[in-house]
């Protein structure tokens, strides 16, 4: 019994610590990575064609939209996709063509692909009909800065990069639910994203903006050959990198509008991915289990034989974890949010604890009303009985 008891105090201990050295390996990488200038190349600006699949209204649509027709680029062009034509978002879309028309903006509706995942069949469309060079996706809620299209395209004028990706942070409205869910956004998922650049590459791309030239879309067979993946973002990133290609993660930030959701709804919104990711890349959600020092040093702190010992792993996981949250989400990525809201960070921990455990056992998901599979990353429908 003692032995047992030895084992796992020494078991809790370890992890513990490769947690928290974790959060170490977060400050290093921030630092470094943050560190770096954008150089923007201002005789260097090849058309571009933006191209944002959507389906329904989000939150402050029209604003979102109208941030793309202001940008400070020569040449661009903005093409719409939507799945049917009785899509609520059309009319915004046509408010916008009617208020800016200067700026080249086409709207297409249905998509000849085939595919589980309705966003990308929306970019198989969108990417035939581009006129430009540089395809430039992004997601619905997002909302950019004048300057977004000269940051974006700059990295191009190396011919070694294939695709170029950024960062972003939520402007939730105040309900606990999206704010946690914010505060989990910078404060853990792209404190993760740092520390895999830093030591693996950047071997994805992040879904509020993923760049590629159309040449080396072609070379991975197009949208056409990711047009049943869970993450299409990430296996966008992934097939170019393998392909020799750099992706760049420059480091600037775009803006997502949250929709507004309880904290069900986040727990459900959450979850779902989760399940999503594990399916599609299970080693890594397995590595994450070390990156959650919450329950680790919990758990160390209930085996300690002293107070010391206890008060040493809770006093070193608050001031790391807090370390963490400001380097990478208030200095890095410049979240107003998360600069009020730094006390919710153990909250989201615990969440982001128990989301990832009942991931686990969990197979399907629900997509915009369909229930999936997700086997090695890859969408199927779940057979409906009769």
């Amino acid at each position: 019994m003692h032995t047992h008891l030895h084992l796992i105090e020494w078991f809790v201990s370890v992890g513990a610590l490769i947690s928290l050295l974790y959060y170490l390996a977060v400050l290093f990488s921030a630092w470094r990575y943050f560190r770096r200038r954008l150089h923007r190349n201002l005789d260097f600006t090849p058309p571009v064609s933006i191209l944002k699949p959507v389906r329904g209204v989000d939150r402050e649509a029209y604003d979102n939209f109208a941030s793309f027709c202001n940008l400070d680029y020569p040449e661009y062009e903005i093409l719409f996709g939507v799945t049917d034509d009785d899509d609520p978002v059309i009319p915004v879309i046509q408010k916008l063509i009617e208020d800016y028309p200067k700026r080249a903006i086409r709207l297409f509706v249905g998509s000849p692909c085939k595919g589980w995942n309705s966003k990308v069949r929306k970019l198989c469309h969108l990417s035939r009909e581009a006129q430009y060079p540089i395809l430039v996706i992004s997601d619905s809620d997002i909302r950019v800065r004048p300057d977004y299209l000269r940051a974006v395209v700059g990295p191009f004028r190396n011919p070694k990069v294939g695709a170029v990706t950024c960062m972003y942070h939520m402007q939730p409205e105040a309900r606990l639910g999206s704010e946690i869910e914010a505060v989990g956004l910078t404060s853990d998922f792209l404190a993760g994203v740092i520390v895999a650049r830093q030591f693996e590459g950047v071997k994805f791309a992040l879904g509020a903006t993923t760049a590629v030239t159309a040449e080396r879309l072609k070379g991975i067979g197009g949208f056409e050959a990711i047009a049943d993946c869970f993450s299409d973002d990430f296996e966008l990133g992934r097939r170019i990198a393998e392909k020799g290609h750099n992706v760049e993660l420059i480091p600037y930030t775009v803006a997502t509008l949250s929709p507004s959701q309880g904290a069900l709804e986040a727990v459900k919104h959450q979850l779902r991915w989760a399940v999503g990711v594990r399916n599609s890349r299970p080693w890594g959600q397995l590595g994450r289990l070390l990156t959650q020092a919450l329950p680790w040093v919990v758990a160390a702190t209930l085996v300690q034989h002293t107070w010391e010992g206890a008060a040493g792993f809770l006093g070193a996981y608050l001031a790391l974890r807090f370390a963490v949250a400001w380097t990478v989400g208030v200095w890095g990525l410049k979240d107003p949010l998360l600069k009020k809201r730094l006390w919710l960070v153990p909250a989201w921990d615990a969440l982001a604890f128990f989301i990832l455990a009942v991931s686990f056992p969990k197979r399907r998901i629900e997509w915009r009303g369909t229930e999936f599979y997700v086997r090695k990353g890859r969408l199927s429908p779940v057979p409906t009985k009769d």
